[in-house]
């Protein structure tokens, strides 16, 4: 998938998604625990890499109060705008256009947060140094993705992600993909996590929704 073909879909789906991020049950929670695994303070600066429609926003911008600088990155022109509309009230909350593999941010970010990206990225593991490197050494970064379950009531729950994934996987008039989308999300999503543990000195592991979501904090070596 080209940026370019990404871009026209998640612009197209930008409010549809909004909806889905904020509304889906169990989800807000789970955005709220992301944000408070940063381990932020007030007056800190944190990054989210991937920001989407800005769900996450609101939430780090508590953990960092009025002080506190928050930046959310995302590529898509038609998502950043349905997130600049809907932090419009915070003046220390900015939304950048620009590639979370390359974010358009300086020197002295305190933590990291990126979620459901990693499984989008060409080399997940790769951006995880550099968002790792970018806080360095007692910063932070914090991973949230969606992955099959490993739970013993997983197969009903697998087969909705399976479906969930296909259908927002463009082109979404696919039915059958010679390399099934699901599976190449959980290795991207396994590889990221792993590469954050193994750069971190303290970490803490969760799962959420069903087991379907994988939360992973690192305080970086």
């Amino acid at each position: 998938m080209t940026d370019e073909t990404a871009q026209e879909f998640y612009g197209r789906w930008a409010r549809l998604y909004d909806l889905i991020a904020r509304r889906t049950p169990g989800i807000p929670p789970l955005r709220r625990r992301a944000a408070a695994a940063c381990r932020l303070e007030r007056g800190d600066t944190v990054v989210e890499m991937g920001c989407g429609t800005g769900a996450n926003l609101p939430y780090l911008r508590e953990q960092v109060g009025p002080d506190g600088t928050v930046v959310g990155v995302d590529f898509t022109g038609p998502v950043l705008e349905r997130a600049r509309e809907l932090t419009a009230e915070y003046d220390n909350v900015h939304v950048v256009r620009g590639d979370a593999t390359s974010p358009p941010v300086g020197e002295d970010v305190d933590a990291v947060l990126a979620t459901f990206v990693v499984g989008m990225l060409e080399d997940p593991a790769s951006a995880v140094d550099d968002w790792c490197d970018l806080v360095g050494s007692g910063g932070h970064v914090v991973l949230a993705n969606a992955a099959r379950s490993d739970a013993w009531y997983a197969p009903p729950v697998n087969a909705v992600f399976r479906a969930i994934v296909v259908l927002s996987t463009p082109p979404t008039t696919k039915l059958r993909y010679e390399n099934e989308p699901h599976l190449r999300l959980d290795r991207k999503i396994d590889t990221a996590h792993a590469r954050l543990r193994e750069r971190s000195a303290a970490i803490a592991d969760e799962t959420h929704v069903f087991g379907v979501v994988r939360l992973t904090g690192g305080r970086i070596a």
